[in-house]
């Protein structure tokens, strides 16, 4: 009967054993299942797995502020990959077919018009800069030079259509149908009276036109490139405005994960404020305290 008792003691501490060691090995499929599913929260576990956020984004100064939390992101356990594209529409069909997490290169008129226009769910997550936009031209050095008829070149989209004419309005240029704000077009100008030629191009195609046109207006990121800056060379400035700060956008499935949330951390961090201080005062104005 003891040795009954024995074996019986055996078979179940063997039974008990068993049974502890499939809990530990249910929770390690756990694990491993809520990383399939997407669950980044290792990134910031210090656990050395990292998340790689993909961002799409167009030109300095973007690119070179994404360069600069790059770096920062990694000590988050995030490997940030810039996805640089060509033109101002690639990278929020990009954003809303789910081939990059997050886009950094446009201001929030810009990316409600999209939405309304392919019924997207892009979200603004953090405002950045605002870049100062300006009135240039080759040709001229006061506004007062620019002559009867004159060819005046701005954005085709819509917001930045809407944002020049604003911009020609408040300094007296031309009056627009009372109400259209943002939303003006050429075809909402009630007073014209130095009969300005009004020729919309794409943003991209801003600069190339200073050799064509008599005055162009255009955000700093264009002018920049070629020399120009609102401070400096300006015939008119933009007053600040906080609804074009340049903004760094998610969707509405992914805005609230920790990734974009680190994301949007560092592009507000003390880091770029001083980048952006000391390496682009004349054309970008920290939109973040």
């Amino acid at each position: 009967m003891l040795k009954m008792n024995k074996k019986w003691m055996l078979g179940l501490l063997v039974l008990v054993m068993v049974a502890v060691a499939g809990c530990g090995n249910g929770n390690t499929k756990g694990a491993g299942n809520a990383e399939q599913n997407g669950d980044t929260s290792t990134a910031q576990k210090g656990d050395g797995k990292e998340v790689t956020l993909k961002v799409a984004t167009l030109i300095p100064p973007m690119t070179d502020i994404l360069e600069l939390v790059k770096p920062l992101l990694k000590e988050d356990g995030i490997n940030l990959e810039l996805v640089v594209l060509s033109d101002n529409v690639q990278p929020n069909d990009a954003l809303a077919n789910k081939e990059v997490d997050a886009n950094f290169f446009q201001h929030v008129p810009y990316m409600n018009q999209y939405n309304e226009s392919t019924n997207s769910e892009l979200v603004a997550v953090q405002p950045v800069y605002h870049a100062v936009y300006g009135a240039y031209s080759k040709r001229y050095k006061k506004m007062e030079e620019l002559p009867e008829g004159a060819t005046i070149v701005i954005a085709n989209d819509a917001t930045n259509a809407g944002r020049s004419l604003v911009m020609l309005e408040k300094a007296g240029i031309i009056k627009l149908k009372e109400g259209v704000g943002i939303n003006a077009t050429v075809a909402d100008i009630t007073e014209n009276p130095k009969k300005y030629k009004f020729e919309e191009v794409d943003l991209l195609m801003l600069a190339r036109m200073l050799d064509d046109a008599d005055m162009v207006l255009m955000t700093p990121a264009y002018a920049s490139p070629i020399g120009l800056t609102p401070k400096k060379d300006a015939l008119l400035v933009e007053t600040t405005e906080s609804e074009f700060a340049i903004t760094m956008v998610a969707r509405a499935d992914n805005k609230d994960s920790e990734p974009i949330k680190k994301l949007a951390e560092r592009l507000s961090g003390p880091e770029v404020k001083q980048f952006l201080e000391s390496q682009y005062s004349e054309i970008a104005i920290p939109a973040f305290e």
